[in-house]
């Protein structure tokens, strides 16, 4: 039996308590997220959404009291989307799309565009219709989702931890991953990249975690087989976030330029206000 969901944070729970205060018999709040809007009565101290989940006053008062979490009420249980399995994971609202973080670091785009338009922007430098995509660290699958409606005919999308795909199978804005055109793998993409053949994919997006994270990632091997898997004329989108300077005179941004070359791509560009590169093969 398929269970209704609906989610919540501070904000949201801050308009519920307003209209209990002042006596209303229903309200009109986005329960997903910001996906939709819906009116739910109120009745006595409580939001009810359905036969099986309401919230009192105190569940209401506890969710605006945690700024920058999610909650989760389904079979009339009310959980928070965090995991401190592995490091401390938690999605936390924006003024749209939930965004990802890792240990107190954001792994989206954050500042003055919401993470499901930045990724949307990062899939458009690289992908047309009927690419086959690699989207190497998939996190809350926003490019992959991005890069199917750009009209990619498959989209290869690898997560490393089990956690973020965990999480993800929570966020309302992440369902569309099980669409029949993307592959969802949970794989270390270091390894799992050299499963492929060469000339597997037209499209690639790179958006790995921060370099202190997964130095690796950004180093001439793995670009190398990132060039290997690509078709002829075939593009990547890299982020590489912050140009933070690296020794006097030469960015971050500038050192990965340089050994994206040396792993053999000719053409690369930077993209500052994506705060990443394009590469063509």
């Amino acid at each position: 039996m398929h269970h209704h969901r609906y989610w919540f944070e501070a904000e949201v729970a801050r308009q519920v308590l307003t209209a209990l205060d002042r006596g209303d018999a229903r309200v009109e709040i986005s329960a997903d997220l910001n996906l939709s809007r819906a009116t739910f009565t109120l009745q006595g101290d409580a939001l009810v959404l359905d036969d099986d989940n309401l919230l009192q006053r105190e569940d209401l008062q506890r969710i605006a009291g945690k700024k920058n979490r999610i909650f989760l009420l389904e079979g009339g249980e009310l959980v928070v989307l965090e995991s401190r399995d592995e490091g401390y994971y938690k999605l936390v609202p924006t003024a749209q799309a939930p965004l990802l973080e890792i240990s107190g670091v954001k792994m989206h785009i954050s500042k003055g565009i919401n993470p499901f338009e930045s990724a949307g922007q990062m899939a458009a430098q690289v992908v047309k219709k009927g690419d086959r995509v690699l989207d190497t660290c998939s996190g809350l699958g926003y490019a992959a989702l991005a890069a199917l409606r750009l009209g990619a005919r498959q989209v290869v999308t690898v997560e490393r931890s089990a956690t973020v795909m965990a999480l993800r199978r929570q966020n309302p804005w992440s369902q569309g991953l099980s669409a029949p055109g993307i592959q969802s793998v949970q794989a270390d993409v270091g390894t799992y990249i050299c499963e492929f053949g060469a000339a597997s994919f037209e499209a690639v997006i790179h958006d790995p975690p921060r370099f202190s994270l997964a130095g690796e990632l950004y180093g001439v091997e793995f670009y190398r087989e990132i060039y290997r898997v690509l078709t002829r004329r075939g593009g990547l989108f890299h982020y590489t976030g912050n140009p933070q300077l690296v020794r006097r005179g030469s960015s971050f941004v500038d050192q990965a330029v340089q050994r994206l070359k040396k792993a053999g791509f000719t053409r690369v560009e930077k993209v500052p206000t994506l705060m990443g590169v394009r590469a063509w093969k």
